[in-house]
C-alpha cells in the first residue's frame, strides 16, 4: 500500500495535514505530544539492540521545538494518510468518492452520515468494523429513499442490503425487461456489487463468528476499495433518486404583483 501513496500526493497532503494539526492543537507542546503518538521505534533502554528502527524521524529546530513540516515529510506515506483521516482531512485523490459522498449524506441522511463517518475513520484501525458500518450506511440510504410516498414498495426494516437493492432497482425501473441489454447489465451489476459488499461483511469480517481458518479482510487497501465502492454506489442511487423523484418546489403565496 505504501507504493500507492505517490510522492507528489504526499507533498500536497503534508500542507493540509500540517494546517489541520495547528488548527486542532495550536501549541508546540500539544503538537509534539500528538506526533509522538504516531512515532514508533524498537529502542532498547538497556542498549542491547544493534539494529535500531524507527518509522520516521522527529525533526527539531535549534530551540528544540518540533519542526512539524520536516517531520511530516519524513513520515511514510501510509502514516501520513492515516493521520489525515484521523484529523478529518479530505483525501479526494486517494479515495475520490468519499468526500463528495459525505457532503451528500450530511445534508440529507443524518443516520447514514454518522454511520459512514465512523466507517471512514476505522478503515485503517479496524477493517471489519469499517466494512460492516459502510454496509449499514448504504442500507440506511436505501431505506430512507424508500420512505418517499411516491414509491410504492415499502420495507419492514429487516431487509438485507441485497433485498433492499433489488427493491430500489425495480422502483428505479433499471431492471425492466424492455430495456436494452446494456441497461439491464448495469442494473444487474449494481445488484451484484451490493450483494458482494453484503457477503464480504458477513463472510470476510469478524461481524459474525469466525475460526482461525476463516479468511478475514485485514489489508487496508482492500478496505479503502470496498468503502469507496459503497460511496460510489450511494452517490449514484441518491443522484438517480433526486432526478427521478425531484422534490416539489414550495408554493409561494403572493399578491400577484408583476414585480
Amino acid at each position: 500500500m505504501e507504493d500507492l501513496v505517490s510522492p507528489k500526493y504526499q507533498m500536497q497532503l503534508v500542507n493540509n495535514v500540517e494546517k489541520a494539526i495547528w488548527d486542532e492543537f495550536k501549541s508546540y507542546k500539544l503538537v509534539r505530544l500528538y506526533i509522538n503518538k504516531w512515532y514508533k521505534n524498537n529502542h532498547d533502554p538497556n542498549g542491547f539492540n544493534n539494529d535500531f528502527w524507527e518509522n520516521f524521524n522527529i525533526v527539531e529546530k535549534q530551540n528544540k521545538e518540533i519542526d512539524l513540516t520536516s517531520t511530516l515529510h519524513n513520515m511514510p506515506g501510509i502514516d501520513l494518510l492515516k493521520m489525515a483521516i484521523d484529523l478529518g482531512v479530505s483525501t479526494p485523490d486517494f479515495i475520490p468518492s468519499i468526500p463528495t459522498f459525505k457532503n451528500e449524506l450530511k445534508s440529507e441522511y443524518k443516520t447514514a452520515y454518522d454511520t459512514f463517518t465512523k466507517a471512514y475513520k476505522q478503515i485503517d484501525t479496524d477493517p471489519s468494523t469499517a466494512i460492516g458500518l459502510a454496509n449499514s450506511a448504504l442500507e440506511s440510504i436505501i431505506k430512507e429513499i424508500l420512505k418517499d410516498d411516491r414509491i410504492s414498495s415499502k420495507v419492514s426494516g429487516g431487509e438485507t442490503l441485497y433485498k433492499l437493492t433489488s427493491i430500489i432497482l425495480k422502483e428505479f425501473n433499471l431492471t425492466n425487461e424492455e430495456h436494452p441489454k446494456e441497461i439491464k447489465t448495469i442494473g444487474s451489476s449494481l445488484l451484484a456489487i451490493n450483494q458482494a459488499i453484503e457477503k464480504l461483511r458477513s463472510e470476510k469480517t469478524n461481524f459474525h463468528g469466525k475460526t482461525s481458518d476463516d479468511y478475514l479482510i485485514n489489508d487496508t487497501i482492500y478496505t479503502y476499495f470496498i468503502v469507496n465502492t459503497v460511496a460510489t454506489v450511494g452517490l449514484f442511487l441518491n443522484s438517480y433518486y433526486k432526478t427521478k423523484f425531484p422534490k416539489a418546489k414550495p408554493i409561494i403565496e403572493g399578491d400577484d404583483l408583476p414585480f
